[in-house]
């Protein structure tokens, strides 16, 4: 068969979510001739869910997806309509950006920013099958009869595999919000060697704002300091809408609890598995019936509707029900349903099937990313996707992939985590999977894997030097706040006193002084101020480096302890089961996931210290031949 312009690329991308659009802008701007398909055009980077954007560990991922050359962070700066920083009062390690984005802008600016990448190709079309050969990959087959021809693939199908739509007693066949299930692809999956798992997942209803009575709710407004998402954008002043937060009552629960039956998910009569970290509110309502209320929060989904999303109130209770549970909830009284909410199962692949590359273990140079892998979110998605996509196009051209490290990035404790431990449910990002969290900021994540992105070449040289010069002067501030000293003057300890803190009876350093937990770098500057102010966010890095110095260094020594079990790699072809020093659980684990190191091994769940011990002193005394 003849491959022309038309069929033939370097990366084929199949899914156009927020994985697909971070994958194939990353092949596309590495060079590789690039083609993404899509169920739909109209849908590109949609927002099927919360309109929102960070949170702790997800906003982290999301500057991290930023540092490395990525577009969601830039994009969301774009397209908010509130951003603020929460964990506030808490430490460095837990505070996050989050934003609440116009799903429409949102959408629209990502596929502008898509069909205006040179390398890159939009289709809308049906991807029903893989095709291989004994090498690996060879392309995809579409509905139509179609071929495109690539070496290498992203699957990023997000919830679409063979997806159905539950609300009540009622279920059919379709993706979010009314889109197409992909059909097929599941089918040439498994003819493939792979294993599939069914997962569920729940969406709130959708409530017209001009129905909703604000004044028995609580405001939550977004930042008064301007914010940039993006560590390349400047922060500007911005309007910004306010979110809201209600609660449900034991009059909501008892509705609830009357119908639960009539709830598909609630009655467990379905295969898949609902996500832990956001249940339905009848989940909620059965798991923990002493709480007298559970949160809802009322977020815009643009400047241009007045459509309101309802966080917390996840459901696939029936139409009807969904009419009383709202309206029993102060505020929503006649709050008035635009879109009712659902339940939605769908198949993914447990990604205990794919190499830390995101590669297959099963079919060479085809990845996979985001909610297709078992996990939940936008951010999470995003994270994947721009790995696969760095990978496929190293791969396509020899190189060695780009693997992320736990003690690098929270990118690398989600790829590590699903590959390794193979979640049971679908996957959120935490900050406390993060070992090393203190060292996994969301202010340096710039500092940290800049380099990386300019090495890949995703990230402009302008914006490499711009890390640069947060580091030096980051670096050179640290310096200063050590070196330099204050005298127990009148007027600093007049300073001192308006800061309520204790005052200087004798000289005292810069750091030391902000080492007191009630102090921070600004209220330094009032003492102190250094002849160029710095920005908000090399400030921000400044205060956690010094404040929390002495905790920061003990988590870098443990890093440097955990790299000589990272730095062991396992034969890919090692056979467990002829090293009967293992436990039989150890045996089946490894010889399942197939481990590249030592380190992820050791976070195999059912391989213990003692299975870990036997592997090293098995490959110390050269394998087999000394057992």
């Amino acid at each position: 068969m003849v491959r022309s312009d038309y069929s033939s690329y370097d990366v084929i991308v199949v899914g156009a979510g927020h994985a697909g659009c971070e994958a194939a802008l990353a092949a596309a701007r590495m060079g590789c001739r690039t083609l993404l398909t899509t169920l739909s055009i109209e849908h590109i980077a949609l927002m099927p869910c919360n309109p929102s954007i960070g949170g702790p560990a997800k906003g982290h991922l999301v500057r991290e997806v930023d540092a490395l050359g990525g577009e969601m962070a830039n994009n969301t700066d774009k397209a908010y309509v509130q951003l603020r920083v929460l964990n506030t009062s808490k430490g460095p390690a837990v505070r996050a950006l989050r934003a609440v984005c116009d799903k429409e802008l949102y959408r629209r600016r990502m596929r502008r920013t898509l069909s205006s990448t040179p390398n890159l190709v939009i289709r809308e079309t049906a991807v029903t099958e893989l095709l291989t050969d004994t090498k690996g990959v060879t392309g995809v087959r579409t509905k139509t009869g179609i071929t495109y021809w690539a070496p290498a693939v992203v699957l990023t199908t997000g919830v679409y595999l063979k997806s159905e739509v539950f609300m009540g007693e009622l279920k059919f066949s379709s993706g979010p919000q009314g889109q197409p299930a992909a059909q097929g692809l599941t089918e040439s999956l498994l003819r493939l060697g792979f294993k599939t798992g069914r997962f569920r997942t729940t969406s709130p209803p959708r409530i017209s704002a001009r129905t909703v009575d604000y004044s028995q709710m609580k405001e939550q407004r977004g930042s008064r300091i301007p914010l940039a998402f993006s560590a390349w954008n400047n922060p500007r002043p911005r309007r910004q809408l306010s979110c809201w937060l209600t609660y449900t009552n034991e009059g909501t629960h008892k509705i609830i609890r009357n119908n639960i039956h009539r709830s598909p998910f609630s009655a467990d009569v379905l295969e898949g598995a609902e996500p832990r970290y956001c249940p339905s509110i009848e989940g909620k309502v059965r798991h923990f019936p002493q709480r007298p209320a559970h949160q809802v929060f009322l977020e815009p989904e643009g400047w241009n509707t007045d459509e309101v999303y309802l966080t917390g109130l996840f459901t696939s209770l029936p139409e009807d029900v969904q009419v009383q549970v709202v309206h029993s909830i102060p505020g929503l009284e006649q709050a008035e349903i635009l879109r009712p909410g659902y339940g939605i199962e769908y198949d993914y692949l447990p990604a205990g099937q794919l190499k830390v590359s995101l590669e297959s273990k099963i079919v060479a140079g085809l990845f996979c990313a985001g909610q297709v892998n078992g996990t939940s979110g936008y951010e999470e998605a995003a994270a994947q996707g721009i790995i696969a996509g760095i990978n496929a196009a190293r791969y396509v051209k020899g190189c060695r992939p780009l693997i992320l490290s736990r003690g690098e990035a929270y990118i690398g404790v989600l790829i590590d985590d699903l590959v390794t431990k193979g979640p049971k449910e679908p996957y959120r990002m935490l900050t406390s999977r993060a070992e090393h969290r203190l060292l996994l900021r969301s202010d340096n994540a710039d500092l940290r894997l800049a380099p990386y992105g300019y090495k890949m070449g995703l990230l402009p040289e302008e914006k490499y030097k711009t890390m640069q010069a947060k580091r030096e002067r980051v670096q050179a501030e640290i310096e200063r706040l050590n070196n330099e000293r204050v005298n127990p003057t009148t007027e600093v300890n007049e300073v001192l006193k308006q800061l309520e803190t204790a005052l200087l009876s004798h000289p005292a350093g810069l750091a030391d002084l902000l080492r007191r937990p009630e102090l921070s770098y600004d209220d330094i500057c009032k003492l102190a101020p250094p002849k160029e102010p710095l920005s908000s966010a090399a400030a921000d890095t400044v205060e956690a480096e010094v404040k929390y110095g002495a905790y920061i260094k003990k988590e870098k020594r443990l890093v440097e302890q955990m790299k000589e079990l990272e730095e062991k790699v396992l034969p890919s072809q090692l056979d467990y089961d002829s090293i009967k020093a293992l436990s039989l659980e150890a045996r089946e684990k490894l010889g399942s996931i197939k481990p590249r190191t030592l380190g992820q091994a050791s976070r195999i769940p059912g391989v213990s210290p003692a299975d870990i011990a036997v592997l090293m002193v098995y490959l110390r005394g050269g394998g087999a031949q000394r057992e």
